[in-house]
């Protein structure tokens, strides 16, 4: 079903360039130890936008059983209602029914929320080669939201995240060190009561360097194997995103161990401090950073991190922008079982969310709506409720995947203009890829295509 928004007319050349089981601790301990070693994206694009019109859809991919609107939300969109006293439902609580169509003003809201804290990353990411923070953050933790706009956001970073693929670029002497790929942040007290509980965000950013690209292309499914009292061989996950967040760079000046380490370990911190209140976990990203993202949301939930005193759970919800595909459909089903939330918003017209999985996906699954095909473990699966924007075609597919995009259309659907804010830093990211060697984008997606053919095959 599709729901067209009404917009203006916008003029030609209108363009918006972004500103810049409480198991045994054992098992925990281990699992944030010792670590198993997954495509997806690049930093936000210059925006044209030329439709006449947007469509949203919603597409509901996660829960297996019937979705149950609450009587009395569909009887409430009242102008009465506030964040504070209906997060729960907001962070996903039941699936975003009743919220997604017509999509609901705190919704809506909360997604542009999450996701200008995304582009911070994007915005704070040094692409300078001359600079002693090049690749990192050209900020101190203390001042990094405050020096990228966003000094009233409520939040206060407690750690920054690095991460490195465990893989060599052609003609590089070794694997490539770890680069800053997001933070971690929690509610101020006085965003706590706005919020109606203290909020602790992951944020990521998406695909920039070479090597990213290199993991991006990785289309072959393993096992994800975070806790090591029940392996689970059944769940596997794109092993390029899963490089990205196990594997570790000791020589990493900023950190040491892996990105998944560095994660569990400030993650779990924060619980413990705040396990008093109501807490609530938030994880988002863009394009790659969503596919960590969804990765984190997973481990936390599979190795019983989120889990409080009395048996109290605290809610995991993931606001994924321009996600691929991370995971088979053992992994899907692992994650509603654990009540991972996820929140996808898509472009229809974004080549990147329908990768990897072109040939073996959720479609492809299964025989008649009923016979599991002998492949079906092979194949990818979107997990969660899907939001999908139809706002342009895809005559550049770097337009269509572009962060900013996806925020200007949710901020006013009727689109304004964006003003320019900063330094072009995709133009920095085009180049510094170029840098690297790498092809034209065709050129990617192809790789992509014929890695996938291969895997299906069984090659």
């Amino acid at each position: 079903m599709a729901v067209h928004l009404p917009m203006s007319q916008p003029s030609p050349g209108l363009c918006a360039k972004p500103p810049l089981q409480q198991r045994g601790s054992a098992s925990t301990a281990a699992a944030v130890a010792a670590v198993a070693a997954p495509p997806s994206t690049f930093a936000p694009q210059t925006t044209r936008l030329s439709a006449p019109s947007i469509a949203v859809n919603v597409r509901h991919t996660a829960p297996a059983a019937p979705v149950v609107v609450l009587p009395e939300r569909a009887a409430k969109k009242k102008s009465g209602e506030t964040l504070a006293g209906m997060w729960r439902e907001i962070q996903g609580g039941h699936d975003w029914a009743g919220l997604v169509e017509p999509l609901h003003p705190l919704l809506r809201a909360e997604i542009v929320r999450y996701g200008e804290l995304v582009a911070t990353t994007y915005k704070a990411f040094d692409l300078d080669a001359g600079s002693k923070r090049y690749l990192n953050c050209r900020y101190g933790k203390a001042r990094m939201l405050e020096a990228v706009g966003m000094a009233g956001a409520g939040y206060a970073v407690t750690r920054y995240i690095y991460a490195a693929p465990d893989i060599a670029l052609p003609g590089a002497a070794g694997p490539c060190p770890s680069r800053w790929i997001g933070y971690v942040a929690v509610a101020s007290d006085h965003a706590a009561r706005q919020l109606g509980r203290r909020d602790i965000i992951v944020s990521f950013r998406g695909t920039v360097t070479g090597s990213e690209w290199v993991a991006n292309m990785m289309s072959s499914l393993e096992p994800a194997r975070f806790d090591p009292a029940d392996a689970r061989p059944d769940v596997k996950v794109e092993s390029g995103f899963l490089s990205v967040y196990t594997s570790d760079d000791a020589t990493c000046r900023f950190t040491c161990g892996s990105c998944r380490n560095q994660l569990l370990s400030e993650v779990t911190r924060l619980i413990n401090k705040y396990k008093h209140e109501e807490i609530s976990i938030t994880l988002a990203g863009h394009s790659m950073g969503s596919s960590l993202a969804l990765l984190l949301g997973y481990d936390l939930a599979e190795l019983g991190l989120n889990r409080v005193g009395n048996g109290n759970t605290v809610p995991i919800t993931v606001y994924s922008f321009a996600g691929p595909r991370v995971g088979n459909t053992g992994f899907k089903n692992r994650c509603d079982e654990l009540g991972v939330k996820v929140l996808r918003v898509v472009n229809v017209n974004d080549p990147i969310t329908k990768l990897p999985g072109i040939f073996l996906n959720e479609n492809s699954r299964v025989l008649g709506g009923r016979l599991e095909l002998p492949w079906s473990c092979a194949c990818y699966a979107h997990v969660g409720v899907e939001l999908a924007l139809d706002f342009f075609k895809a005559r550049d597919p770097a337009c269509v995947h572009d962060l900013e995009a996806y925020l200007g259309l949710l901020k006013c659907p009727k689109i304004a203009k964006v003003k320019k804010d900063g330094e072009d830093l995709i133009s920095k990211a085009k180049k510094f890829v170029l840098q690297q060697k790498f092809d034209t984008w065709r050129w990617r997606m192809a790789a992509i295509q014929v890695g996938e053919l291969v895997q299906a095959m069984g090659m």
